[in-house]
């Protein structure tokens, strides 16, 4: 069959905040073999080019003159297994959920924490997605890749993607240069889980089943009480990272907030929740045009219905600006401005 080229495309359902925007080219691939034909053919015309996952981290803030690619490589397969692990190969375009699902219903540990994040494999392991105290770097043992320039293979083990706090060598150091076609992940067999996180801990303290699958769906449930659904309002999820601050400037907060909630990093430095600031600044149910702050959770900034990308990075601009001015921190956010 002929890869699909579709032109002049909407990409309202391809960006989670539902903005209507266009793509002057989409085409999506199902093969390895399909994306090294796109890239040859792109190369040639020089279009510039964005490869995209579900869109759950992205504002796209005009129409895209260029080529957007998505990935339909899908399959979850088995490549091997010791005494305490199990490897799965898995495919670039399979919804993030979707695996997590899987290795819950098979009582594979590792997965459980990240459950219901939306968007899909690949974005993944560029991201670095995390949440209730893992990320998935802990869980990543390799990443497959096909160079945008050239068309070749590139295998990167884990310690070569330099993960960081919502970070990878994909989204810095050779950003654009790669895209991600697969990851292998590692399991657990055993039980190990992470449970000493926020919401978590009243989970753990009251529940004797640590099943993979019975924190899957307690994941879930905190999820969806501080979440909005994707379908009913539309959002990136978090829009900002937790700032990681100097102890210094940490004490001095503490010492005019006895109850900030805040990680221990380092001897010298200290995490604070971003959705802790912002709802120390008045923020928590505010509007700005189309846009808001969720009422339910500060660091979701959510569209009310007929938001524009400006209504958003307005609002976005605005929190940044009152976070800066009482607390002197700098929030970044995690949301990549296209």
């Amino acid at each position: 069959m002929p890869i699909a080229i579709k032109h002049q495309y909407s990409l309202r359902e391809h960006n989670t905040f539902g903005l209507e925007v266009k793509a002057k080219q989409f085409i999506s691939y199902q093969t390895i073999d399909e994306l090294i034909e796109v890239l040859a053919s792109l190369r040639d015309k020089g279009e510039q080019i964005l490869h995209i996952g579900g869109g759950s981290n992205l504002l796209f803030t005009k129409d895209f003159e260029g080529t957007i690619l998505h990935s339909e490589i899908k399959f979850i397969e088995e490549v091997s297994r010791d005494d305490q692990h199990i490897f799965f190969r898995v495919g670039s375009g399979v919804v993030w959920d979707d695996f997590c699902a899987q290795m819950a219903r098979e009582n594979y540990y590792g997965a459980e924490n990240l459950s219901y994040i939306p968007g899909e494999v690949g974005a993944s392991a560029i991201q670095n997605i995390g949440a209730y105290g893992v990320e998935v770097a802990s869980i990543i043992h390799e990443v497959e890749t096909i160079e945008v320039a050239t068309g070749q293979p590139r295998v990167f083990q884990v310690q070569e993607c330099e993960y960081g706090y919502r970070d990878s060598i994909f989204k810095n150091r050779l950003k654009g240069e790669y895209i991600v076609t697969s990851v292998v992940f590692r399991l657990s067999l055993i039980p190990v889980v992470r449970l000493d996180y926020g919401p978590l801990r009243e989970f753990n303290s009251r529940s004797e089943n640590l099943t993979a699958q019975a924190i899957r769906d307690a994941v879930i449930d905190i999820r969806r009480s501080k979440l909005p659904e994707p379908k009913e309002m539309g959002s990136a999820g978090s829009f900002f990272k937790n700032p990681v601050i100097p102890i210094e400037v940490y004490r001095a907060i503490a010492a005019a907030y006895t109850d900030v909630p805040h990680y221990v990093i380092s001897e010298d430095e200290v995490k604070i929740p971003a959705a802790w600031l912002i709802e120390q600044c008045g923020w928590k149910g505010k509007r700005h045009g189309g846009a808001g702050v969720y009422e339910k959770q500060p660091l979701i900034l959510v569209n009310l219905g007929h938001a524009t990308a400006n209504d958003i990075m307005e609002l976005a601009a605005l929190i940044q600006q009152s976070v800066f001015k009482k607390f002197n921190i700098q929030l970044e956010p995690e949301v990549n401005y296209i």
